[in-house]
């Protein structure tokens, strides 16, 4: 007999620790409501504090992400015009 395992989605999960975030009932309580394990509880809790500085930072990053690919878009769209100008003039040369 096998069994398996249940899957929480990501709602569910961010639901359970803004819950348990808030205090307003123990571990356990919140367990017995959502039928869950207690450690399943603590460990949501955990990786939501943890997730917590990587949405203030990731601003930051993402801002610099997005300027640095931007810049080699430009240089991409540079080098196509180049190769496409190169292209037709050896197409030219060459009698095609």
């Amino acid at each position: 007999m096998t069994s398996k395992r249940k899957r929480y989605s990501a709602d569910f999960k961010a639901k359970v620790a803004l819950e348990a975030l808030r205090g307003d009932l123990t571990t356990a309580q919140l367990a017995a409501k959502h039928s869950i394990h207690h450690t399943m509880v603590g460990e949501w809790k955990k990786q939501a504090l943890e997730g917590l500085t990587a949405v203030f930072a990731d601003r930051s990053a993402a801002q610099e992400a997005a300027k640095s690919s931007e810049a080699e878009i430009e240089k991409l769209h540079a080098k196509i015009g180049q190769l496409l100008v190169e292209r037709d003039f050896l197409a030219k040369a060459s009698g095609r």
